[in-house]
């Protein structure tokens, strides 16, 4: 039972944690702003994670694992490069936009001259899973134009992440992501022709 309780708390810290960046940005999440936020003591927070760049890595963490989880997961199947692109920009926008993924980019963002080896770790991970979903999209593709259209997806998405970040009302991506889609489904015809 215990067990279960300091799970849940540390969900709990975690959560507000990610709330707190969202609601008010990485400048108010103080450890003192975050205590207050989920109702505990700084006692647990350096129980649950050592001390507040713990709690943060804790948020990277969870972002990246769901992140890479949610790409990894993809159903890859479609016929044609346009329904796989489609497919695939679509499905890393939901996960590259999930409250915890923006977070974490956030986070990492903000303490990138800190930034330690399990970050870069994080980072590297992706891109190679970036680079697999390239690798699908572009079937037959050379790898290194395969590994472009993963980067490329990754770069556009972050940017759009962080557009959505610094803007106070709701974006609405669509139209980027549409032509995201359009651009790599030429490029891939193009180059495979």
């Amino acid at each position: 039972m215990t067990q279960l309780r300091a799970e849940r708390t540390r969900a709990l810290v975690i959560d507000e944690t990610i709330r707190c960046i969202l609601d008010e940005g990485f400048a108010a999440a103080s450890a003192k702003h975050i205590t207050e936020r989920a109702g505990v003591t700084w006692g647990v927070v350096q129980y649950h994670f050592g001390d507040r760049d713990g709690l943060l890595m804790a948020v990277v963490d969870k972002g990246f694992a769901e992140l890479t989880a949610a790409l990894r997961d993809l159903p890859l199947a479609a016929e044609n490069v346009g329904d796989r692109t489609e497919f695939v920009v679509n499905a890393a926008w939901e996960a590259f936009s999930s409250p915890t993924s923006m977070a974490a980019l956030e986070i990492l963002i903000a303490t990138r001259a800190m930034r330690d080896t399990g970050a870069s770790a994080h980072l590297a991970t992706l891109g190679a899973t970036m680079g697999r979903l390239g690798k699908h999209i572009g079937e037959g593709l050379h790898a290194r134009h395969a590994a472009a259209i993963g980067n490329l997806i990754w770069a556009t998405l972050r940017g759009l992440v962080v557009a959505t970040l610094v803007v106070s009302e709701p974006v609405d991506t669509r139209r980027e992501r549409r032509a995201l889609v359009d651009m790599i489904t030429r490029y891939v015809d193009g180059v495979s022709a």
